[in-house]
């Protein structure tokens, strides 16, 4: 019964918690009163329970590969990267206003321009974390790589690639491949290549060439 009833608590909602942990007391001619047990629910106890919850529920979805995951494009609207089956990915986070802007959506374009009838895909990611170069709406973000760079490869949500609001699919991105100096993303243009399973294969510095990367790309695309 004891076992039974500590499971039932872990993966109780934080409402019933309370609820077990409480203790009734009856007056003469007044209503029953609850009031916390806090010497039985100890804080350190509580936030123990918490996290086990937390931690169950997170272990539920285990994503395998790249196209577990749904992510929002620039309007807002779900996409499912299981859509991306069969196809080799490069998941790239973009910024408009960085020193590296203009070399990466130019051969970022010319990549994708030459080889997505052979079953490449570019998923842009723009992110404003890095020296604050994104600043803009993701309608102007949008119009800036379709005028400028003539871009055709889909540029999604704004999303945070670091810290505890970073978006699932590049905390998974970045457990998949660490960098060189730690998992963290160091800069705007850090370029992920992914499989056509959805298996993430490389990662890429935001200094290194998007073309210097061509011959890793087509042992992907010929396999």
């Amino acid at each position: 019964r004891f076992i039974s009833t500590t499971k039932r608590l872990l993966t109780a909602p934080l409402s019933s918690l309370l609820r077990f942990f409480s203790i009734s007391t009856t007056l003469p001619n007044k209503p029953i009163i609850h009031k916390p047990l806090f010497t039985t629910l100890t804080p350190s106890l509580y936030f123990a329970l918490r996290r086990t919850d937390h931690t169950m529920a997170s272990s539920a979805s285990n994503p395998q590969s790249i196209h577990d995951f749904t992510v929002k494009d620039a309007k807002g609207n779900d996409v499912n990267l299981g859509d991306y089956k069969g196809k080799v990915l490069i998941i790239v986070n973009v910024a408009s206003q960085c020193g590296l802007t203009n070399s990466n959506y130019t051969e970022l374009s010319q990549l994708y321009e030459k080889y997505k009838s052979k079953g490449l895909e570019i998923l842009a990611f723009p992110c404003n974390q890095f020296g604050a170069q994104e600043p803009g709406s993701v309608e102007e973000i949008q119009n800036f790589v379709c005028t400028r760079f003539k871009a055709e490869f889909p540029v999604f949500d704004k999303v945070d690639v670091n810290g505890a609001t970073a978006a699932p699919i590049y905390k998974y991105l970045k457990s998949s491949k660490g960098g060189l100096f730690g998992d963290g993303i160091k800069w705007n243009f850090s370029k992920f290549l992914v499989d056509k399973n959805g298996n993430v294969v490389d990662r890429y510095a935001p200094t290194t060439s998007p073309l210097s990367i061509e011959k890793d790309l087509l042992k992907l695309l010929d396999a």
